[in-house]
């Protein structure tokens, strides 16, 4: 479990460098603190359903492979968010208002792979023997939590911390 931990937070750490060098610091901080969000959905489910779920290697290689797919919609997220302000069309545009465009135009390829992704592991839960189970159940409560905070909590977070720097930067 700590060398779980070490590994998300070295993984956290490596993303936030990585995404703040490709778009900027607040991406990367907003990313990292979505990743956190989904991290600790699937921890409170374990703890809600403890009596279904163990803390085990699968439930470590669930969470890390969560953090990958959620980091991943997560930067296509912000790609069309910076492709979106570059457009002279969205030039009079609020961050908020780039952020809902971006989330739009992306909302059909995040929904095609999540539900292809939750049918094939719906499928496994339901067909699977427990040990696919142990590991397929923390996954479909990750992908949920995934999609939730790359469309609706990570750009809009961006929007804020970058509001609160240019704020700042005013006065």
């Amino acid at each position: 479990v700590r060398n779980a931990v070490f590994s998300v937070l070295v993984a956290a750490a490596l993303m936030l460098v990585y995404i703040a060098v490709r778009f900027d610091f607040a991406s990367g901080l907003a990313a990292v603190l979505g990743l956190v969000h989904d991290v600790l959905i699937m921890l409170s489910f374990m703890v809600i359903l403890r009596n279904f779920i163990q803390m085990n290697s699968s439930f470590i290689a669930a969470m890390l492979t969560i953090v990958g797919y959620s980091i991943n919609n997560t930067i296509i997220i912000f790609d069309r968010i910076r492709e979106n302000r570059k457009k002279p069309g969205c030039a009079g545009m609020s961050r908020t208002q780039v952020v809902d465009l971006s989330v739009r135009e992306s909302l059909g390829r995040t929904l095609n792979t999540t539900l292809t992704t939750l049918v094939t592991i719906v499928c496994l839960y339901v067909l699977g023997v427990s040990a696919i189970r142990e590991f397929s159940l923390p996954i479909i409560v990750g992908v949920l939590a995934g999609v939730y905070s790359a469309n609706l909590i990570n750009g809009y977070l961006w929007a804020a911390l970058e509001d609160l720097r240019l704020g700042k930067g005013k006065k």
